[in-house]
């Protein structure tokens, strides 16, 4: 008895309910369209009745009282309505599928490492260097696919802000978080982000590991020399790659108090970034503007591409003969109504 409840009444019974329902995926869904046609049938057929010729009969006023028993006449009605409405269900097919995913191939694990001194405010990117580096990050990380990417903020001190991870719509939100100020202590120390982007993928199990480094100084802040710093990278098996942000010489830099626009002497330590990305066996690219920024992340994306394939295996399992058992039970009770004192011989 145990058995037949499990396997065939508690699945019919629940069924049945709005969750269940709800739930499933449906191989005919328009035939589902047909369930407010059931109760127009019933309304038809009554107005039809209405046209037949009746036999009158006439009782005295006062001598027939209502009763509720009067509302079993219904009973069958109903009971073939329902049938009608499961044998549509049924018809739809109600189904659920179970999806299984393989990938073939691992991603790339890259940690961006985004400079956010103050010297990133300098205008020479519009609005300012951060923000365009923001930008082209974004844009950067929504092209990969399969690929964990974390993040790292420095300035005279470096910050995990996210580890590698594949979730690119937390990281695309950090990436818009990042301003100017964020480190307090002020500063490029190039050296202590190389360190903190070898400890998040030292340990990293992607087939290829990839450190990105933009910044737009030179080192002097930290207690990590830079070369050392990327020759330990490359220990761990680290590719480093670094951009070498604005131009260098006379660029605006706000306004002073008059409105007029400020500009200060700025330069990039080109030489130390070079060696940075040949000790990590990568490359060095200047950005001097939004575009070229673009079209820099545009060859690390070309060079880094990883081909991840995904196998899709789908069960699906059918739930209609739940539904077909409910309108063949309803109509053979609606069959056994037919032949009771429930049913109006007259009406018929």
């Amino acid at each position: 008895m145990q058995q037949l409840w499990h396997s065939f009444l508690a699945p019919l019974l629940d069924g049945l309910r709005y969750s269940t329902l709800a739930g499933y995926a449906w191989a005919h869904p328009r035939l589902l369209l047909l369930l407010p046609v059931v109760p127009l049938l019933f309304l038809l057929r009554e107005l039809l009745a209405q046209r037949r010729p009746r036999l009158e009969v006439a009782f005295v006023h006062g001598q027939v009282r209502g009763h509720w028993s009067a509302g079993l006449r219904f009973v069958p009605d109903l009971v073939l309505a329902l049938s009608l409405a499961f044998g549509i269900v049924a018809l739809a097919r109600p189904q659920r599928t179970d999806e299984r995913i393989e990938q073939t191939g691992r991603g790339i694990d890259i940690v961006l490492a985004v400079d956010v001194s103050a010297s990133m405010e300098l205008g020479d990117l519009q609005p300012n260097r951060l923000e365009a580096a923001k930008r082209v990050a974004r844009a950067f990380v929504r092209g990969r696919r399969g690929d964990r990417i974390g993040l790292v903020v420095f300035a005279g001190e470096a910050y995990s802000v996210l580890p590698p991870t594949t979730d690119y719509e937390l990281l695309d939100e950090e990436l818009g978080r990042l301003r100017l100020g964020m480190v307090p202590a002020d500063g490029t120390a190039i050296g202590t982000a190389l360190g903190v982007v070898t400890n998040r993928l030292r340990d990293s199990p992607g087939r290829s590991r990839v450190g990105i480094l933009l910044s737009d100084g030179e080192n002097t802040a930290g207690s990590i020399d830079p070369l050392t710093a990327a020759q330990l990278a490359h220990a761990f098996g680290l590719k480093l790659y670094t951009i070498g942000l604005g131009r260098d010489g006379t660029v605006p830099y706000g306004r002073d108090e008059l409105g007029r626009p400020r500009y200060v002497e700025t330069r990039l330590d080109e030489s130390t970034m070079r060696q940075i990305a040949a000790a990590g066996e990568g490359r060095f690219f200047r950005a001097t503007d939004e575009r070229a920024l673009q079209s820099v992340f545009a060859r690390i994306d070309g060079l880094e591409k990883t081909e991840i394939r995904l196998t899709r295996y789908r069960n699906t399992h059918d739930y209609y003969r739940y539904y077909l058992y409910w309108a063949l039970g309803l109509w053979l009770l609606w069959l056994a109504l037919k032949n009771t004192f429930l049913t109006n011989a007259l009406e018929d």
